[in-house]
């Protein structure tokens, strides 16, 4: 990794988004293959990780997909990491973890204490706010109560305004964001990536970053996610 905590930049739809984030400094790229405005093809994702850098990771995100397809898409992209944003169960789960890398479960705020974590044969656990899709902000001391930080990716709402308190209060594995980072549903904007992970690096450090209200850096989406979308 860059730094101390994981930096995924999801939502990537064009070569051009996935160098410029990973040469600004992410860690990883989401390739969202569930229906959204997000949504790639398999050539599309194929022709981005084909020239990401070789430790630069590259995570496939599906929704309550068949298992079997799941790994079939995984494999042939040639991605490092599958996402599971959606009810999998952990029979689904543990079929994919015995065929890809890595595989990064996905688990809403407000199910969570229904959820038997450790049911589930996953690396590591994407926390997302209670409606996902939705980009609704929550307390975010409420995933660590059920989930271990140093399995934790949070999302759910970050942007270059709010993510330097998320890392600095929670210390999670990891950080995901889409809409927050973007200048259009699907177009990532250089300059808030950089002020995303600026963020994040200066949290880090103990020192937390807060761009000026009304700035560019400021101005962010709602909506990390959007499967409800089309």
């Amino acid at each position: 990794m860059n730094g101390d905590t994981f930096i995924k930049i999801c939502g990537i739809t064009n070569e051009a988004d996935a160098l410029t984030c990973i040469g600004l400094g992410a860690d990883a790229i989401g390739l969202i293959f569930a229906p959204s405005q997000r949504q790639v093809s398999i050539s599309t994702a194929k022709d981005i990780v084909r020239r990401l850098p070789h430790d630069a990771w590259s995570v496939a995100v599906f929704r309550d997909e068949s298992p079997l397809r799941v790994v079939d898409i995984a494999n042939e992209v040639g991605v490092k990491a599958v996402q599971l944003h959606g009810h999998e169960t952990p029979e689904a789960v543990a079929f994919i973890a015995q065929r890809v890398n890595v595989v990064i479960k996905a688990i809403s705020i407000n199910m969570i204490s229904e959820t038997q974590i450790n049911a589930y044969d996953a690396d590591l656990l994407l926390v997302d706010g209670p409606n996902p899709g939705s980009g609704q902000v929550y307390d975010w001391s409420q995933a660590v109560t059920h989930v271990d930080p140093d399995r934790m990716i949070l999302s759910g709402g970050l942007d270059p305004l709010n993510v330097g308190a998320a890392v600095a209060n929670i210390r999670p594995f990891g950080v995901d964001v889409a809409t927050g980072v973007e200048m259009a549903p699907g177009v990532k904007d250089p300059r808030k990536v950089m002020a995303f992970i600026t963020a994040v690096r200066e949290a880090e450090s103990g020192r937390v970053h807060h761009p000026q209200p009304g700035s560019e850096d400021a101005d962010s989406g709602d909506e990390p996610f959007d499967w409800s979308r089309s």
